[in-house]
């Protein structure tokens, strides 16, 4: 597929294809982007879902991983993404963090709020922590429990 065929397919990959291209390949000799281009791109991008999307932090792939990626999106093995193979790698980078921002936002909305609701009779029967927890309201209980499981998952995640 081509990229005029590419951008027809998905309205989304070309808007940022041309935000992030107009913005990096425009200062660029080539008009193509080498690995520190696409790493501060890619790092821009991040920042704008991290600022945006409710969720946990989004964690930027590194400089190292931006290098694989480039690798196997560059089909003329120049070490540079043309813009053809710049917007396949952003439909690809794309679907991966919105798979991940759906998932997020699905434990948010619902996995999160349901497992706080459904442990807190349980909570109140411990020893020590029932009385607080009987004492303590309900949004405030469900924010404490939200941020815990928040922060023991993010943990687990960099083991």
């Amino acid at each position: 597929m081509d990229f005029a065929a590419k951008e027809k397919s998905n309205p989304r990959v070309k808007k940022i294809v041309d935000k992030v291209w107009d913005r990096f390949a425009s200062t660029s000799e080539h008009q193509a982007l080498g690995v520190l281009d696409l790493y501060c791109a890619i790092l821009l991008v991040y920042n704008d879902i991290n600022k945006t999307v409710p969720g946990p932090f989004n964690d930027p792939p590194t400089k190292e991983e931006v290098e694989e990626l480039l690798k196997t999106f560059d089909k003329n093995d120049d070490g540079m993404l043309d813009r053809s193979e710049f917007t396949a790698f952003i439909e690809t980078f794309t679907k991966n963090v919105t798979a991940r921002v759906s998932t997020n936002i699905l434990l948010f909305s619902f996995v999160i709020p349901t497992i706080v609701t459904l442990a807190r009779p349980g909570a109140e029967t411990l020893p020590l922590l029932g009385p607080a927890v009987k004492r303590t309201p309900k949004p405030i209980y469900s924010a404490i429990m939200t941020t815990l499981i928040v922060f023991a998952g993010s943990q687990f995640r960099r083991t």
